[in-house]
């Protein structure tokens, strides 16, 4: 009997190692693919609404004769920032205080884009009949990450409703936080859309706040770049800026259909964005960069003692956002014009 279920263990563990190879096999393979004479600029992203030019670039630019902005969706923003640091993508659609850690980490990154705003929601359980701020002391909420504006925003509320270390913050990546709600493993999460939605509209929880209610225009999501990217071709980051930000345009105009083309590379239900979108008054046209908006970042970030230092020199590079052409984004097909 032992005999046999140590030859069992023994195939489940090379079956599973046979596994694992093939996929990262496959992964090899998509990630090396031949684009023929096309350059291919990778995106890393996770799937939110801060980040819908990300999918949409991926997507229109597929039938570009020069360039193929592939979208690579992570799970977590710390596998994200590890790839961006060995080159395995060009540009990171990512939390925004990360950035700041990056740069003081000695990674020399750029900020070159602001994604969407006004997409941040905070939920809880609907069993706990939570009804306002306060009502979360004592309770355990869940945030992307520790260096997540969701986190400083959350501190900031404590602070300001007489609550210091009254609610006990996690981190828990975003894909799996509304399943958490729901087995009873959370009692709210605080994140960026649609990833509320989920729970919303399935009628698990209850709406606490939008961030905008407490934060007007946070940033949830920002994109960096290496200098070395930058110095290495300009123009193809100048390229990939403007589209990202045409894309947020567009999709302003366009909601339903942004929200059908993303769902396909979030693998998640159309409705689900749609209801998101739909319920929020999104900001899509305040993509350029700013310094004084990172240094409130880095300040906060001070001050709840996430890191030592406030510098942010460098940081910022609004050279290609603010040579952006916000005309005559009508069509799909104008995002890369």
């Amino acid at each position: 009997m032992l005999s046999d279920l140590r030859q069992s263990k023994s195939w489940r563990l090379a079956a599973g190692a046979v596994i694992w190879l093939l996929l990262i096999t496959g992964l090899h393979l998509w990630l090396n693919f031949d684009y023929g004479k096309k350059q291919v600029f990778t995106m890393g992203y996770m799937p939110v609404i801060t980040n819908m030019a990300a999918p949409l670039l991926d997507h229109v630019s597929k039938n570009s004769k020069d360039v193929y902005f592939k979208a690579l969706k992570f799970s977590s923003f710390a596998e994200m920032a590890s790839a961006l640091r060995s080159d395995k993508i060009q540009a990171a659609f990512i939390i925004a205080p990360l950035s700041v850690v990056l740069r003081q980490q000695g990674v020399d990154v750029k900020v070159v884009y602001i994604g969407n705003r006004h997409e941040s929601t905070l939920v809880a359980r609907k069993s706990l009949n939570i009804r306002s701020f306060e009502d979360l002391g004592g309770k355990t909420v869940a945030v992307p990450i520790r260096y997540s504006g969701h986190h400083l925003s959350l501190l900031e509320l404590m602070e300001k409703h007489g609550m210091p270390g009254r609610i006990n913050v996690v981190e828990l990546n975003p894909p799996d936080m509304a399943s958490a709600l729901a087995t009873g493993s959370l009692d709210a999460y605080y994140v960026g859309e649609p990833f509320a939605a989920q729970s919303l509209k399935n009628g698990s929880s209850d709406l606490v706040l939008h961030v905008e209610d407490v934060w007007p225009n946070f940033i949830c999501n920002l994109v960096i770049v290496k200098q070395g990217t930058i110095a290495n071709d300009p123009k193809l980051v100048r390229k990939f800026v403007h589209g990202a930000a045409r894309a947020s345009l567009w999709a302003k105009t366009h909601q339903e259909q942004a929200a059908e083309i993303a769902a396909q590379y979030w693998s998640q239900p159309p409705d689900v964005a749609k209801f998101a979108l739909s319920s929020r008054n999104v900001v899509f046209d305040q993509f350029l960069p700013k310094k004084e908006e990172m240094q409130q970042i880095a300040d906060l970030m001070v001050k709840h003692k996430l890191i030592e230092k406030n510098n942010i020199d460098g940081l910022v590079d609004d050279q290609f956002a603010a040579s952006v052409k916000i005309e005559d984004v009508r069509e799909l097909a104008d995002i890369l014009q």
